[in-house]
C-alpha cells in the first residue's frame, strides 16, 4: 500500500503537511455536502437506507486532495495518478474536477487575518482602503490550445504580443508581492486595460477613492480616467528637455518600476506550477485552475 503522506511530499512540494491538513479540514465538509446533494438529485428524494449503507468511496477525501494537488503542480496525467493511487483513471478525473472547483471558490488569503478571504475585486479595494495598502496590478498570458476551425472565435485568443493562442489573467498583489486577487481570465487578444475594466475596476475606483494602484504603461487609459488613483510610469520628456528634467524623469521612472516589480514576482510564483506554463487541457477549465493555484500561493505568501 502506498503511503499517501510520503507520496505527497515526494511528488508535490508546493505546500507543507500542515497546509495540506488545513485544506482537508476546511474542504471536507463542502465536498461531502456536494456529494450528498448530487445523490439527492439522482434518486429524487431522501435516503431510502440507513446512513452508512451502500458502496464506499474508492478514494477517500485526503487522497482526492493529494491527487489534485499533484496534478496541479506537476500536470501528471490522470492515468498515471490512477496507477499511483490504485484506482481507475475516471476516478481521478472526477476527484480533480470536484477538488479543483472547491479550491477555486476559496478566495485569497489576507496577511494576519486568517478568518478573512478576498473573492471579488470590490473585496480587495475595500481591504486596501481599510488597511491603507497600495496595490499593484498586472496581467499575464498563458498559452492554451487553439480553438477548432469549425467552432469560430479563433482570433479572440490570438495574442498580439505573444503571437500565440493565449488567455489573459489579471492579478493584484500588495507591496510585498502577496497575491490578493485574480480575475476569471479573458481571451488573449483583449487589451490589458479592457480586461481590468471588464472586471469593474472603474466602479471600484469610484467607491474607494483613497486606493492607489501601481500600473505599467499598458494601463495609460486607466490613468487618464482615474488620475491620482491609477498610477503609471511618468511620461518621458520631449526631445531637447533640460538635463535636470531628464535625470529627474529617470529617477522617478526607476522608483516606480522598483515599487511595481513585485507584482511580476507574484506572477512568476504562479508560473512555478507546471499547468500554468502551458495549459494543454480544455480552455474552460483554466479559470478554475488558475484561481485554485493562486489561492494556494496566497495561503503561503500570507504567512511570510
Amino acid at each position: 500500500m502506498v503511503n499517501r503522506v510520503v507520496l505527497a511530499h515526494r511528488l508535490f512540494t508546493g505546500i507543507s503537511r500542515r497546509h495540506l491538513a488545513c485544506l482537508v479540514e476546511e474542504l471536507a465538509a463542502p465536498w461531502q455536502a456536494g456529494v450528498e446533494g448530487r445523490r439527492h438529485a439522482a434518486r429524487g428524494g431522501g435516503r431510502k437506507r440507513a446512513a452508512g449503507a451502500g458502496a464506499r468511496h474508492q478514494l477517500v477525501f485526503v487522497d482526492r486532495m493529494t491527487a489534485t494537488l499533484i496534478h496541479l503542480r506537476h500536470d501528471l496525467p490522470h492515468a498515471v495518478l490512477g496507477l499511483l493511487f490504485g484506482v481507475d483513471r475516471s476516478t481521478i478525473t472526477r476527484a480533480v474536477q470536484e477538488i479543483r472547483t472547491l479550491l477555486a471558490e476559496r478566495g485569497f488569503a489576507v496577511p494576519i487575518r486568517p478568518e478573512l478571504r478576498l473573492r471579488t475585486l470590490a473585496d480587495v479595494f475595500a481591504y486596501a482602503q481599510a488597511e491603507g495598502i497600495e496595490l499593484r496590478l498586472d496581467a499575464t498570458e498563458i498559452q492554451v490550445r487553439r480553438p477548432l476551425a469549425s467552432s469560430g472565435g479563433q482570433r479572440a485568443f490570438v495574442s498580439g504580443k505573444k503571437k500565440q493562442n493565449t488567455m489573459k489573467a489579471t492579478l493584484i498583489a500588495d507591496w510585498r508581492g502577496r497575491t490578493l486577487w485574480t480575475d476569471a481570465l479573458r481571451p488573449g487578444r483583449m487589451h490589458d486595460a479592457t480586461a481590468a475594466r471588464s472586471e469593474g475596476i472603474a466602479v471600484c475606483f469610484q467607491h474607494f477613492p483613497d486606493v492607489e494602484v501601481l500600473l505599467d504603461d499598458g494601463y495609460l487609459g486607466l490613468r487618464r480616467d482615474h488620475p491620482g488613483q491609477a498610477v503609471t510610469p511618468p511620461r518621458k520628456p520631449r526631445p531637447g528637455a533640460l538635463p535636470g528634467r531628464v535625470e529627474q524623469w529617470e529617477r522617478d521612472r526607476h522608483g516606480h518600476s522598483s515599487d511595481r516589480i513585485i507584482v511580476e514576482h507574484a506572477l512568476a510564483d504562479h508560473k512555478r506550477w507546471k499547468q500554468l506554463i502551458r495549459f494543454t487541457h480544455r480552455r474552460d477549465r483554466l479559470p478554475d485552475t488558475y484561481r485554485a493555484i493562486a489561492g494556494l500561493v496566497s495561503d503561503r505568501t500570507a504567512k511570510a
